[in-house]
């Protein structure tokens, strides 16, 4: 009996095991053949405060132009009101714009920017022809630009007096001011590859630097220190007698006003890696902004003081000839160092905010779909970096032949200024009820003001230099065909998902 219910336990037992057994492998089965669960693509981080985003704009702006363009603007109207004028209505411009671009922003704070207002309000194909622009000539031709800049300021250093010395002759000659110059591009472009807050970090701590610099300047200029002759309130009053004069000088002027105002836009590029974008990019803009003409002017009430106007007219680098002036070889020094230093900063922000808007156009299906990629450990648009990075450095391998480049970028960017700005009136028509969480002040003026300064600057810099615009014109219209064939490449993709 005990051997009969021993025998039924045990076929009991071996039965229950070859069950559980069956189970476990159609439990395996089941879970091998399901597909494993999507992971979420990576996206951009939102890692940029306000004091980051304050410090895109303001270090973005200032580079080399406020201590190199008073003396272009004392040749072309010849008088220090007239110069302060320029400056004025400069600043002026370039507010609108920042107010028009804080309500675009805090509206839509996607990453690239002018790309996704000029898509939103113009379709596709106007976005497209703003990016292509962007990432053919305008970004990299930045980046060659202020690394060259970089490197001519280093180069008045007599430490660094090798750079225009080549490395190598044939097949390219390369100097060594190349080669810094493209170690500092590639240097700048890995720090924004391995995070838009690292990034932000060296750009508030620089930028803060580059501030101190500018202050110590104004300080310098206006101190009793040295023995500077004709130094005083009366040189405000002189004037110089071979300006080119006229409406025309002064449109001169305020462009090279402009010109150093340029890259409050840079911003808006990086909206969509901004804290709290409807309430930071707003408070940035107009506060960069402002804070720049406040150092503007006071640099150029500095300069101005120290020397008269027919030396600012003759002096290629007027604060630096300033500051020497009082304190000797070593002053010009550390202007040379706080221009480096400026550059720097600049060409963090250009970096930064560059490589955001092919990072869009890609996200939309309208470019190589590798500009799309987010990295999924640094969550920064790693491969726009990258080939942003490798546009620019074959812009200076090229040589001086980049220069040519950025001409035919000016017409374009101005175009693109006043078409953005304009996408403000198309909104507030077409969706009066959208979410504004910043309602630009003045409206509808100061956006009109902008746009039609644009327009007039458009026409002053095509009569001026209408073969490098008429180029510019070609460059933005080669870029129909390529937006022809992503269009169908998305098309393409579309119909196959569907089927």
């Amino acid at each position: 009996m005990i051997l009969v219910f021993s025998a039924s336990s045990a076929a009991l037992s071996l039965r229950s095991l070859r069950l559980k057994a069956l189970l476990a492998l159609r439990v395996y089965w089941l879970t091998s053949t399901m597909p494993a669960p999507a992971t979420p693509r990576p996206e951009l981080s939102r890692d940029l405060g306000v004091s980051h985003a304050s410090a895109v704009v303001v270090g973005t702006i200032i580079g080399s132009g406020i201590f190199l363009v008073p003396a272009e603007m004392m040749q072309a109207v010849g008088s220090a009101k007239l110069v302060y004028l320029a400056w004025v209505v400069g600043g002026l411009l370039s507010f609108a714009g920042a107010l028009t671009y804080a309500e675009l922003g805090a509206m839509k704070p996607q990453a690239g920017g002018e790309y996704v207002y000029v898509r939103d309000a113009y379709g596709p194909l106007g976005g497209f022809l703003y990016g292509w622009t962007w990432f053919v000539i305008a970004k990299p031709a930045s980046v060659a630009t202020v690394v060259t800049g970089l490197v001519r300021i280093l180069g008045t250093f007599q430490v660094f007096s090798f750079f225009s010395v080549n490395i190598i002759t044939a097949p390219l000659p390369v100097t060594w001011g190349q080669l810094v110059a493209i170690v500092a591009a590639i240097l700048i472009s890995f720090l924004n590859y391995i995070g838009v807050k690292k990034a932000g970090e060296f750009q508030l701590v620089f930028t803060l630097l580059k501030v101190a610099i500018i202050l110590g300047i104004v300080v310098v200029c206006f101190s009793g220190m040295g023995n500077a002759a004709g130094r005083g309130w009366s040189n405000f009053a002189g004037t110089f007698a071979g300006a080119k004069g006229g409406i025309a000088g002064f449109m001169a002027a305020l462009v090279a006003a402009l010109w150093a105002y340029d890259g409050w836009n840079d911003l808006n590029m990086v909206a969509g890696e901004v804290k709290h974008p409807e309430r930071n990019i707003p408070i940035a803009l107009i506060a960069g902004v402002a804070t720049v003409g406040l150092l503007y002017v006071l640099v150029n009430a500095g300069v101005q003081y120290v020397l008269p106007a027919n030396v600012i007219a003759a002096s290629s680098r007027p604060a630096s000839d300033a500051v020497a002036l009082i304190m000797g070889h070593m002053g010009a020094g550390i202007v040379s160092a706080g221009m480096a230093v400026s550059m720097l900063v600049t060409l963090n922000g250009t970096i930064m905010s560059g490589a955001r808007v092919p990072f869009a156009m890609s996200r939309d299906g309208y470019f190589f779909r590798a500009l799309a990629e987010v990295h999924p450990r640094f969550h920064t648009p790693s491969m726009a970096i990258v080939v942003q990075a490798a546009l620019s450095i074959l812009l200076l391998l090229l040589g001086a032949n980049f220069r040519q480049l950025f001409s035919l970028a000016i017409f374009a960017e101005w175009l693109f200024y006043m078409i953005a700005g304009s996408t403000v009136f198309v909104f507030r028509w077409r969706e009066p009820q959208a979410q504004r969480p910043y309602r630009m002040w003045g409206y509808p003026l100061v956006p009109a003001l902008f746009v039609v300064v644009a327009a007039a600057l458009l026409v002053y810099t095509f009569r001026n230099d209408w073969p490098n615009s008429g180029y510019g014109v070609l460059v933005i219209l080669a870029g129909i065909p390529v937006f022809a064939y992503f269009s169908f490449l998305r098309r393409q993709r579309g119909a196959s998902k569907s089927s």
